[in-house]
């Protein structure tokens, strides 16, 4: 019945540039166009901020715009970067390449399935495994960190990648605990360091940009399982 009167048309812009930009990534990576396939995956990253922010702020959330965003992550970081990462480095192992990259793609749909039935019930200050977007940009880094300094995918360092998206795959469908961007509370106070250390970092992103965004999404992968560790610990 809210669908026959209609759709909320500014967060399904947002999310239709999201699917188109993951879209155009694939056809980039068909062409042997990477590093445009990998800057067209941020960029679907960034719509995919707003497109959340955008129908908060609007008070226009729905179960539609819900489904319709998971679709088009499923493109944009489970699609997308799963081809990218296969034709750029994985192509040379044959079977084990192309079973990395599917299985990758299904544990992001398994991820998606999961976040889309706990979205009610779920706690809003963390992840419950690690979430698509952030997969997807970690095969980006991995490739724009390569690309940086100028060094091609060598058959010793494949193995390295082969065993990074099965990993990434593995923290998709674990229940490793994630911090979300929602903890930060940004319409709080905040000390004044914070905002000292927001420029900082924004002028190093600015500065070194392939560096900072692979040090960044490293940093976030590997929170949830050292967190993990760290609760483990002080229980014990």
């Amino acid at each position: 019945a809210r669908l026959k009167k209609g759709i909320y048309l500014l967060p399904s812009l947002f999310t239709t540039g999201n699917l188109f930009c993951g879209f155009f990534s694939i056809i980039s990576t068909f062409d042997g166009k990477y590093l445009e396939a990998s800057l067209l995956i941020i960029f679907a990253h960034l719509l995919d901020s707003l497109d959340g922010t955008v129908a908060r702020l609007t008070k226009t959330t729905s179960q539609f715009g819900v489904e319709f965003d998971s679709l088009a992550d499923m493109v944009s970081f489970g699609v997308a970067p799963a081809i990218l990462v296969y034709f750029w480095a994985l192509l040379p192992w044959g079977t084990w390449g192309w079973l990395a990259v599917g299985l990758y793609v299904v544990c992001g749909a398994l991820r998606l399935s999961r976040f889309n039935v706990q979205v009610v019930s779920s706690e809003k200050t963390h992840f419950v495994g690690l979430p698509i977007p952030a997969a997807g940009e970690m095969i980006v880094a991995i490739f724009l960190i390569y690309h940086y300094f100028g060094v091609a995918a060598a058959p010793h360092k494949q193995v390295i990648l082969l065993l990074v998206i099965y990993s990434l795959a593995a923290l998709m469908v674990s229940n490793f605990r994630y911090f979300s961007v929602k903890q930060l509370g940004l319409k709080k106070r905040h000390p004044f360091w914070i905002l000292l250390s927001a420029i900082l970092l924004i002028t190093l992103t600015i500065a070194e940009p392939q560096i900072m965004l692979f040090s960044t999404f490293l940093l976030y992968t590997l929170s949830g399982p050292l967190l993990w560790l760290f609760t483990v610990r002080k229980r014990r």
